[in-house]
């Protein structure tokens, strides 16, 4: 699976991957198309690693420091060889939103 280049999810944010070196170590833009905050949306830098298998359907972890928000998210997820021969990733991911009081700790987690 070669991760450079753009992906589109089901709900039109777009992120883009740069380039994997050698260790699987990559950086890139996630472009999101939805968010909660009250700011403009913008692309936010991302940083990741990918475990390169010789099957092709790899493992991979990156994060997202949101530039328009105080929060950040962790995705991870595999890539798989679809049905129709083309590449599609499957991901996860933790939102983890700024709160001011370690009483509201319980809700800053998605």
């Amino acid at each position: 699976c070669n991760l450079t280049g753009w992906w589109k999810n089901d709900l039109g944010s777009k992120m883009q991957v740069f380039k994997v070196g050698n260790d699987g170590s990559f950086s890139g833009e996630y472009h999101t198309a939805v968010s909660s905050a009250k700011n403009p949306i913008q692309p936010s830098p991302l940083l990741g690693s990918q475990h390169l298998d010789k099957d092709g359907q790899d493992t991979f972890g990156f994060t997202v420091n949101w530039k328009f928000s105080d929060s950040t998210a962790v995705f991870v997820g595999q890539c798989f060889n679809g049905d129709d021969g083309k590449e599609v990733l499957h991901t996860s991911w933790l939102l983890r939103e700024k709160v001011d009081w370690e009483s509201d700790d319980w809700r800053a987690t998605r």
